[in-house]
């Protein structure tokens, strides 16, 4: 199978717009030079990708896959192109580093400054995602290092990974400082479950823990009433009386003083939350760089 990157190009522009004219156009190819290569494609793989209609194409289940690992393929390079040239713009390495929010924005600046500060020459890519996509792009190749929370009732979530403790990331409820449990030492999530909430956005993996976490204790989802990624923004929120939170525990602490907050640990065994740092398996093949970060950021737990 010989395919070329103007070939994916191509059927990617095709997939995108619908149309092989369009595709022609954005990928600078006569309509001719177009369709010969869609049908070359074809031809090497045995099977029809596409569904000519009257004012169109449709992508058949072949097209569909092909498209998938185009793109996949086309992203890559792209990665590859970017690396390439920051060699040529002086820099000896990269690493792309992705994080779940509260990694992000409480653990990793000050745990990176160090390794940064000592090579210079390497960037970084420190990308936010949630832990799911964290653990997805190690998997697929899209990240050297990844620090994801672990919920412990889904082992499966780290198949094929190598993770390790990293740091205690223990959560809190962020409480207006007028509120009647603002004073405890401690909380339990059942505790708060018939207040107005505001909560991260419903794709984190915080968010999903605490209404799976709520549906076991009462068998109903908290009343949320607003949605944000930030957490600054959910303690001003907390503060100013919309709703409570839960939060890292550090998150809601930093933020305290300058939003009218109070943080109260919460009890429960669940809320103890542990951020992993992983790898691909096979920690050997990640780059000099990358393995030397991998190893400072272990000393900093």
């Amino acid at each position: 199978m010989r395919f070329d990157l103007t070939d994916l190009q191509l059927f990617v522009h095709i997939l995108d717009s619908g149309t092989l004219t369009a595709a022609a156009q954005r990928s600078h190819l006569t309509l001719a030079s177009a369709s010969e290569r869609v049908r070359g494609m074809e031809a090497l793989l045995g099977t029809a990708l596409l569904i000519r209609q009257a004012r169109g194409v449709q992508p058949t289940a072949a097209g569909h896959t092909l498209g998938q690992h185009a793109r996949q393929v086309l992203s890559q390079m792209q990665l590859l192109r970017g690396a390439m040239g920051e060699f040529g713009a002086g820099l000896a390495g990269q690493i792309r580093l992705r994080g779940n929010t509260s990694a992000v924005r409480e653990h990793l600046p000050l745990a990176v400054s160090r390794f940064l500060r000592q090579h210079p020459q390497i960037a970084l890519e420190l990308q936010e995602c949630p832990s799911s996509e964290v653990l997805a792009g190690l998997r697929q190749g899209l990240c050297d290092i990844g620090v994801a929370a672990w919920d412990a009732e889904d082992s499966s979530a780290l198949a094929g990974l190598h993770c390790q403790p990293w740091r205690a990331d223990p959560l809190a409820a962020a409480l207006p400082l007028s509120h009647a449990l603002a004073g405890r030492p401690q909380l339990k999530l059942a505790e708060l479950l018939h207040e107005n909430w505001v909560g991260l956005p419903r794709d984190s993996a915080l968010q999903q823990l605490l209404q799976k976490q709520a549906l076991r204790i009462n068998d109903r989802l908290l009343r949320i009433q607003v949605q944000l990624q930030h957490f600054e923004g959910l303690c001003q929120l907390v503060g100013q009386g919309v709703g409570i939170a839960v939060l890292p525990l550090a998150a809601v602490q930093r933020h305290a003083a300058a939003t009218g907050v109070v943080a109260v640990p919460l009890s429960d065994a669940w809320a103890q939350r542990q951020l992993l740092l992983c790898t691909p398996a096979a920690t050997a093949s990640l780059s000099l760089p990358a393995r030397q970060l991998h190893a400072q950021l272990l000393q900093t737990t």
